[in-house]
């Protein structure tokens, strides 16, 4: 299939997605219908936060790539979107949000990493939700990094929750219910984003995730420096910082999560698992991971919150696993949505 991605006639793949009226409309917890209008009008229009959609390859029925010009990035950001069962013939109906985070370091686009490494398609493909999974940056930590208190690029929690949500809403006719999870690095920013505003998510999820970012510093620091970084430039020196990073600390954070609120939070423990292959050696990042998700639960349920947790014992930092926890926590992140 030729490479359609910034040419603004990629958007006639789209059916003829609606166009919210308004702000106060793309906001609303149960929209109304708006006005259809043609997917080329997509082109060129503006959030409130002035990101613009450059284009969107539909790269087959369900799977849609955006670009976006985004002025918190400081460059194009990109989304994959799985889009429902049944979307096109659908034009005027609005669908609730799915966000599914990606983890670090990868090698490839961390926005297609879901649909390269998991049948996240074939699980999803009941679900009448926008599954979307967004660029989040081989170490962006799903933060506005403090750039030595100067912040600016790459604001990557602007970009996902101030940029890409009302184009989302705009442009693929988002309603206002979101769930959201992640694995690894994406399980830290799916418990941080929900905490942070715990007004936009209705449940989370955390598959392996970084969830006590303050019970190893120096780990977060050393991934950062590992891929070329600066290791202060995320949240600053954890001493004289401590403030910013307690703030972004999944943790330390909730209590700010009202009481009821539903999570899912799953890790092993570092010794090979059930779908690992035979010499599989031990994992010791999982292992700290796991030790993690142990005080995150034991803490959440002291507040209230109503936790599902799996902490399955034997199962390394690998694919397999997320999607098999993917699986099981879908039902708590759906329900929410319908």
């Amino acid at each position: 299939m030729p490479n359609r991605r910034r040419a603004v006639a990629a958007l006639t793949a789209l059916a003829a997605a609606p166009l919210l009226t308004s702000t106060a409309e793309a906001r609303s917890r149960e929209p109304g219908p708006s006005k259809a209008r043609p997917a080329e009008a997509l082109a060129g229009r503006r959030t409130p936060a002035r990101a613009r959609l450059i284009a969107a390859d539909r790269v087959s029925e369900r799977v849609l790539d955006l670009t976006i010009d985004s002025p918190a990035l400081g460059r194009e950001g990109h989304a994959r979107v799985l889009l429902p069962t049944g979307y096109d013939r659908r034009p005027h109906h609005r669908w609730p949000v799915l966000y599914l985070l990606h983890g670090c370091c990868d090698p490839g686009p961390g926005w297609e990493a879901w649909t390269l490494n998991t049948d996240v398609e074939a699980i999803t493909a009941g679900t009448p939700a926008l599954i979307v999974s967004p660029e989040g940056g081989p170490v962006g930590f799903y933060s506005d990094w403090w750039n030595g208190g100067h912040y600016g690029a790459p604001a990557w929690e602007t970009f996902h929750l101030a940029e890409l949500r009302p184009l989302l809403e705009r442009a693929l006719r988002a309603n206002g219910r979101r769930t959201i999870a992640g694995l690894s690095m994406g399980g830290f920013g799916a418990l941080s984003y929900a905490a942070r505003h715990p007004r936009l998510f209705r449940a989370a999820a955390s598959f392996s995730g970084v969830v006590h970012t303050t019970l190893d510093p120096a780990g977060i620091q050393g991934i950062l420096t590992g891929q070329g970084a600066d290791p202060t430039a995320l949240w600053g020196d954890p001493a004289a910082q401590s403030a910013l990073w307690g703030a972004h600390n999944p943790y330390a954070l909730i209590p700010r999560l009202p009481r009821g609120y539903p999570l899912y939070v799953a890790c092993g423990n570092g010794t090979p698992g059930p779908l690992d292959p035979p010499d599989r050696p031990e994992d010791t990042l999982e292992r700290g991971l796991g030790e993690m998700a142990q005080r995150y639960v034991r803490r959440a349920r002291t507040h209230g919150l109503a936790v599902t947790a799996h902490l399955y014992g034997p199962g390394t930092h690998t694919w397999p696993y997320w999607e098999r926890e993917l699986t099981r926590a879908l039902p708590l992140l759906t329900a929410p949505l319908l």
